[in-house]
């Protein structure tokens, strides 16, 4: 899952996205307003950790703008600010928790957890399952439960096969690839995608599972029995 942490003191961020990744969470980072509205519009992050107070445009006008839009990333909003009033302008506006600094990162991390768990379509839990896999989140083993045989998913094929999981049965094109598991920056190319889907076929097909990964022509890919 894809994570934007939108905060203008870098240590701060760094720290935040350090430990976020080490959760194996996919982290892009914005230090200002409108670079981080810009990445929030592209819909692509399961979860915005948002900063109020920001350059060029502040935290509550970027999650109206989010709202507004239509993006139902999960945000919880970060900021010195303690005041009631502004953590209820945050809840009013459409914000999904706010935490206070200064904090503890594994309260923050616990705090993300929680808010990915409860997220409507998004099933942030340790096994993954579609027809006969199960993709163990927090091993990264992909299990065949017909053969009951297991194989180890690299860091990289593990981000494009659970994006997979998460969205089986829905044609997913390339550009929705790219942005999602190398980010919306990436100059990523096509041919490297065929090698990285190539290798998954292979895992997939090795513990027998009947699962594939199918190119849809001109619109891109689908998992499907």
């Amino acid at each position: 899952m894809r994570i934007l942490v939108v905060e203008d003191e870098e240590a701060i961020a760094d720290v935040i996205a350090t430990k976020l990744r080490k959760e194996k969470y996919e982290v892009d980072i914005c230090f200002e307003g409108e670079e981080g509205l810009y990445n929030s519009l592209s819909n692509i992050y399961d979860l915005i950790i948002l900063d109020i107070m920001l350059p060029n445009m502040n935290g509550l006008e970027i999650l109206k703008e989010i709202r507004d839009n239509d993006i139902n990333a999960k945000v919880i909003m970060l900021t010195a600010k303690s005041e009631l009033d502004d953590k209820l302008k945050g809840f009013e506006i459409g914000a999904d928790d706010y935490v206070t600094k200064p904090f503890h990162i594994e309260e923050l991390i616990a705090r993300v957890n929680v808010q990915l768990r409860n997220k409507g379509n998004s099933k942030v839990k340790d096994i993954l399952e579609y027809s006969d896999l199960a993709l163990n989140i927090r091993t990264s083993t992909l299990t065949c439960v017909k053969t009951n045989e297991s194989i180890n998913i690299p860091y990289r094929e593990f981000l494009l096969l659970e994006y997979f999981m998460n969205n089986k049965e829905q044609i997913i094109s390339k550009e929705q690839i790219y942005d999602k598991v190398w980010g919306i920056e990436t100059d990523f190319e096509s041919n490297n995608l065929e090698a990285y889907l190539s290798f998954l076929r292979k895992k997939i097909k090795i513990i027998g599972s009947k699962v594939n990964i199918k190119a849809v022509r001109n619109l891109g890919y689908k998992m499907e029995e």
